[in-house]
């Protein structure tokens, strides 16, 4: 078994082509548009004949199953299979699946994923804060100190304009500032550690001296997570999801700080050039599984791990639309979620509109990743967005007694 997925399920033709995936045909999505299943969860990367097992044990406690037709005649090595039903019919699949012993290992997994699916308690630790990320959506702050970022290059590369615009942010409500020296847009090269440092050290060391906002260092090379720590830096966003870079996790495992952990595909130089995907969500899930197992097995507290699917990195328009609209889907991996759709070119080509000039297109991709389960949002126009993700908060949590227990 390669992976489980929790679809989202919006249409009729959303359903139609999941079960195209598994080639299930009409019936299955009859099966999916007729009854109401709470779950769906995609298994994927079985055999034939486990198949067919769960086909007969998830109709035996009341759900339904969409399943490759091919697998009852075994001609294929592996399929995938949609299992339907609510989390007690889950819960009872699972049991049964326990007097498989050569299940036990998918049985475990559902588990897992059923534990994943019902969490809405995530919080993570700084120095001397907590934040519960499950009470409302939290905004980072952008602070590029660079020449040629996509979006702000060389506006605050000096070191009095970007702590002043640190400072502003922080009054405008920032809970995080993310501060970055080497400009990761399409095409960009690497840049040098020293020089790297250079930039961001100084800002850090001001910032995390004037400020109680926590500061963020947006970085794949563990050097300079560790000098950013030492200079006061309480979490490390890493674009490369410890790819580049594997001592970036022990570093951060020492310090007990939160990471940020990026999908990406290829690096910032070459990551548009290829942007075909067989399966998006199952690659880029399978992606952050295995950022999630590096950091935890160098030792990190799992519960400091945070995921970020991406957007605009390796990623085409409908791509990027396609993550926003199913953003539940990331729940999977039991993670608080970061979204960083600021400014992002895919706006700017659905808008027809410069850099400059796509705020409002910002603000609706914002507020429909806080409405599909965003924990944070990493954003450049602070103010505008504590304002947007308040009232998207608000419709979220609408009719509940507790704003927490309407997150996902």
């Amino acid at each position: 078994m390669r992976l489980i997925r929790c679809l989202s399920i919006h249409t009729i033709h959303d359903a139609t082509q999941q079960v195209r995936g598994t080639s299930g045909g009409h019936a299955g999505v009859g099966s999916m548009e007729e009854r109401a299943h709470p779950l769906r969860l995609r298994v994927e990367g079985i055999s034939p004949l486990v198949a067919n097992v769960l086909k007969q044990e998830m109709r035996s406690v009341g759900g339904d199953v969409a399943t490759d037709e091919r697998g009852v005649e075994s001609s294929v090595e592996e399929i995938d299979v949609i299992l339907m039903g609510s989390h007690t019919q889950v819960g009872k699949l699972i049991v049964k699946l326990s007097d498989h012993p050569q299940l036990l290992p998918l049985s475990r997994s559902l588990q897992e994923t059923l534990d994943h699916l019902g969490r809405s308690d995530f919080t993570i630790r700084c120095r001397k804060q907590t934040f519960r990320l499950s009470e409302r959506t939290h905004i980072m702050g952008v602070l590029n100190i660079t020449p040629d970022s996509f979006s702000d290059g060389g506006l605050f590369f000096e070191k009095d304009k970007a702590v002043a615009q640190g400072l502003r942010m922080a009054d405008e409500g920032a809970d995080f500032i993310d501060v970055g020296g080497e400009s990761t847009r399409p095409g960009s090269k690497p840049l040098e550690l020293q020089e790297e440092l250079r930039r961001v050290l100084p800002i850090i060391e001001s910032l995390a001296r004037e400020v109680d906002v926590p500061i963020s260092i947006d970085t794949y090379k563990s050097e300079v997570a560790q000098r950013a720590i030492d200079a006061g830096a309480q979490i490390v966003n890493d674009i490369s999801g410890l790819n580049f870079d594997h001592h970036l996790a022990s570093v951060v495992a020492r310090a007990d700080l939160p990471l940020v952990v990026m999908h990406i595909r290829g690096t910032p130089e070459n990551m548009q050039q290829n942007v075909q995907y067989d399966s998006l969500f199952s690659e880029i899930l399978l992606s952050l599984k295995e950022s999630i197992r590096r950091a935890e097995s160098a030792g990190l507290d799992p519960g400091q791990v945070v995921i970020d699917p991406g957007i605009g990195f390796g990623k085409s328009l409908k791509d990027n639309l396609l993550i926003l609209k199913n953003l539940y889907e990331f729940r999977v991996l039991g993670k608080p979620i970061l979204v960083g759709p600021s400014r992002k070119s895919f706006i700017g080509r659905i808008l027809g509109t410069t850099v400059q000039d796509r705020l409002e297109g910002t603000l609706a991709a914002v507020a429909v990743a806080a409405l599909h389960g965003a924990h944070i949002v990493r954003v450049h126009d602070v103010l505008q967005t504590k304002r947007a993700v308040a009232v998207a908060d608000a419709i979220r949590s609408a009719g509940d007694a507790s704003s927490s227990k309407n997150r996902i």
